[in-house]
Order: structure tokens, then sequence, then C-alpha cells
């Protein structure tokens, strides 16, 4: 800390040492009220600061990230607590927050992601049919100029529009496959070039 960062310090030091000691001189009638209620505010304080410092900690555990290891050429997704893995891709710009299943045989977009990718869904064709677990759905297939994880990108990737209702687009194998190796180990997908 800096010379100016430990005189804010002290201010606030003697600032909180002022408000203390003014509390007790007014309550002296009440002095074991307001001690408990002086730890109370206490504890909330310390709470909260230790919330905020460790905040890194507990977004990676509610919602963890994946991680790009460039000079090795690997991708790792954690597990998340539904027992899924996510990813987030960058299709033609545009980020784009994918689940990945391998039961899946191609990539799979949602109208809004296929409209934030650029494509104009309602100029799309529905020609195909998938059979999802909610039943069969029309699909429109679409080429993606370009797609991109950490320092991968891939042009001309095959995908597909789903015209049903879906909660985010899927991930499936026609994707996955352009990767050398696909583990699932220790609670995290690895994905290799």
């Amino acid at each position: 800390m800096s010379s100016m960062e430990y005189g804010n310090l002290a201010y606030l030091g003697l600032l909180g040492a002022v408000l203390v000691f003014w509390v007790f001189v007014q309550n002296r009638e009440s002095l074991g009220k307001k001690l408990q209620q002086m730890a109370a505010w206490g504890l909330i304080f310390l709470g909260t600061v230790a919330a905020i410092g460790l905040w890194d900690d507990i977004r990676q555990t509610v919602r963890p990230q994946q991680s790009v290891f460039a000079e090795e050429g690997k991708i790792e997704l954690p597990r998340a607590p539904d027992g899924h893995y996510y990813v987030t891709l960058d299709i033609n710009g545009a980020p784009t927050f994918f689940v990945v299943d391998t039961g899946a045989t191609g990539m799979v977009l949602t109208e809004e992601d296929a409209e934030k990718a650029g494509l104009r869904t309602r100029d799309l064709s529905y020609l195909s049919e998938a059979m999802t677990a909610n039943g069969l759905v029309r699909t429109a297939s679409v080429t993606l100029d370009r797609v991109s994880i950490g320092p991968f990108t891939d042009r001309d990737v095959r995908a597909f529009v789903n015209s049903g209702e879906m909660q985010q687009s899927l991930l499936g194998m026609s994707y996955l496959q352009r990767f050398d190796r696909l583990e699932i180990s220790g609670g995290k997908l690895v994905l290799e070039r």
C-alpha cells in the first residue's frame, strides 16, 4: 500500500473511533444493548467484506467458466452444477452460449442465437426435420461463415436453426469431431487440437 492509502486508512480509522466514542457517550444507560447491536453490525460488515473478497471463487463455483490454453491447443469446460458442460463460441462475431450435447448429430442454433449471428431467420427454409426430446421439430440448414473458440477458428461450418422452442443452442458431434481429442475426466470436458 502507498503512503496515501495508509493515510486514508488512518483517517477512516480515526473517524470510526470518534463515531464509536460518540455512540457510547450518548447511550450510557443502554450500553449492553448497544454492544450487541455493534457486534451484529460488525459481523454484517465482515461478512460483506468476505463475500466481496471471495466473489470470484463463489462465481466460479456457481457458474464455472471455460478455460483456454492456447499454447497447448486445449480448452477445458468444467461440469456445471446441473451436470452439463457449457461453452461459449464466437459465431460470426457474436458470443453464443451452447450446451455440449454428444447425443446431438449437428450444431443446432436457437432462432434468437441465429439472429445474433447475422442470419435472417424469417428468410430461412425450414425443410428438414429433427427428432428431439420434445418431439419432432423443423430445422433449416445454414452455413456459418466463422466459428471461433479460443485460438481455433473454423470457416464455413454447417449448422441448423431450430424453428421450435429451445432454451439454448446445442453443440453436437459435427463440430466436436473437429477436435483431435475429446475427454471427460475429473469433472472437466477437455477439447484438444
